[in-house]
């Protein structure tokens, strides 16, 4: 029953919506809110711990300061390092924890054209929209008394947009709900010209880093490293993210391209689809379907089936005791 002192890792991933590699990671840790308990240690535990030394030109020292700096501007860096290294994106899909004006700011100043779609809290932020400076909840609730508000067959949510300014960038917001008793949720993009649905199918694609996370706990013993030196637990993620990148090419290769184009016609039922295709369908099929029978939020627990297996067997227990019922 005591909290045990660990770190945050923070992973850059980029995907085709075929496969997906990650490009870098940071480890964060925080100081908490009690300046004479840092971390959460006594001064006996602080004493306690294991410390070296590290001169100022070691990689690792450069690692260290990232501990306890801002996940927004190591974010940033990261984003900068991929970006000198030649790599080139459509779309930089965060949650509603880095939606934020530094990073939209970041992505729209960048010269190829590149977008941000993130999910937004439904909080007191507010937006400049035509309806008022208002924040999200206000928002929706202003669409809905304008009937504003419809339905999408193709992903099965009630829809709404608005227009918005945030920093003096124009964005969309798309607010989204399962059903009529379900909780909204919104989305934000610099890309003034997506709809709703097509927001949606981009937005599901950053999922297939919640995959990425449990196939390497799961399979490459990912966050397991029991290393006291920080230079080992950073060799030890390295080591598991270079392992899962490879793997990752081989399984592109094996699984998701045909033969070459001869075979191209015969073989397009027979190859085996992609990640992200694999969540879109399981996603709108099943857990839309699930989160409805139990009145629950459909990307709320979408992200804990991904994460949490405990989550399956919470749902399938759930329906044993429905299946009676009816």
């Amino acid at each position: 029953m005591k909290p045990i002192l660990g770190f945050k890792a923070m992973f850059l991933c980029f995907t085709d919506g075929v496969s997906q590699f990650l490009l870098d990671f940071s480890l964060h840790g925080e100081e908490g809110k009690r300046s004479d308990k840092p971390q959460w240690l006594s001064k006996k535990q602080t004493e306690a711990r294991y410390c070296k030394e590290h001169s100022g030109d070691e990689r690792i020292a450069r690692r260290s300061a990232e501990y306890f700096a801002s996940k927004i501007e190591t974010a940033i860096s990261m984003l900068k390092r991929s970006i000198i290294e030649g790599v080139r994106f459509d779309y930089l899909l965060v949650d509603s924890w880095f939606t934020c004006s530094e990073l939209l700011k970041f992505v729209v100043s960048r010269h190829f054209g590149c977008h941000l779609i993130g999910m937004i809290k439904m909080g007191k932020t507010k937006y400049e929209t035509d309806l008022g400076n208002k924040t999200a909840p206000e928002l929706i609730k202003a669409l809905q008394k304008s009937k504003n508000v419809k339905y999408s067959r193709s992903i099965g949510y009630y829809t709404a947009i608005v227009s918005a300014k945030i920093s003096s960038i124009k964005v969309c917001l798309f607010f989204y709900r399962r059903g009529k008793n379900g909780n909204w949720n919104a989305l934000l993009t610099s890309d003034l010209k997506l709809d709703a649905k097509e927001a949606f199918r981009l937005y599901s694609r950053r999922w297939v880093i919640e995959v990425a996370h449990k196939e390497m706990k799961q399979n490459l013993k990912l966050g397991k490293n029991q290393c006291r030196d920080f230079a080992g637990q950073i060799a030890g993620i390295s080591l598991c993210v270079l392992q899962y990148n490879i793997l990752s090419y081989v399984k592109r290769y094996e699984s998701y391209e045909t033969i070459g184009g001869l075979f191209a016609e015969i073989s397009k039922n027979s190859v085996e689809l992609s990640v992200a295709e694999k969540i879109w369908l399981l996603i709108v099929e099943v857990i839309n379907v699930i989160a409805e029978v139990l009145n629950c939020d459909a990307m709320v627990l979408t992200e804990q089936v991904i994460s949490n297996d405990k989550q399956i067997k919470a749902v399938k227990q759930a329906f044993d005791r429905l299946t009676p019922a009816a």
